[in-house]
């Protein structure tokens, strides 16, 4: 089974909406997957997504109301198989917790996927309106497709 972790900085935008797209789209193609999400910051540990993403998601058919925040840990790079980041500030904040090349090997850009080696970052809509949350769904959407693909050999 493939383990994926999503990272943004609080773990209630981005990386929430993350592991919403990719968990409904593994249930419906029936792939098993352990799929989680986590921040860099821990200002929001506890707390459920932000009501905008929660809508964003729940438009498309996906419920992450229960999600809870939390922070990522040394243990994950035990834990998953891949590590897919929101962003450089992001990307950095997980690369100083990594304690060897092999867990540094496990992380990635998440849009790295839809646009190889650009390090295409996913914009945080924390700070603007519900157009940023529908945007980064998108992109997230796209990633996600690229997983799902990728795991069913296409």
């Amino acid at each position: 089974m493939h383990r994926i972790l999503f990272v943004c900085l609080g773990n209630i935008c981005r990386s929430p909406l993350g592991e919403g797209i990719l968990r409904h789209k593994a249930e419906k193609s029936r792939i098993k997957l352990t799929i989680d999400s986590a921040g860099t910051g821990n200002w929001h540990v506890g707390e459920h997504p932000d009501k905008r993403a929660i809508k964003t998601a729940n438009d498309h058919g996906i419920d992450i109301s229960k999600l809870a925040a939390r922070q990522i840990t040394e243990n994950d790079f035990e834990n998953f198989d891949m590590i897919y980041v929101a962003d450089a500030e992001v990307y950095d904040g997980v690369l100083n917790l990594a304690l060897n090349r092999e867990h540094k090997l496990k992380v990635d850009y998440i849009m790295n996927l839809v646009h190889p080696d650009l390090n295409m970052p996913v914009p945080d809509p924390y700070f603007g309106g519900a157009e940023g949350f529908e945007k980064i769904y998108d992109m997230l959407d796209k990633a996600c497709d690229k997983i799902i693909s990728t795991l069913k050999g296409k």
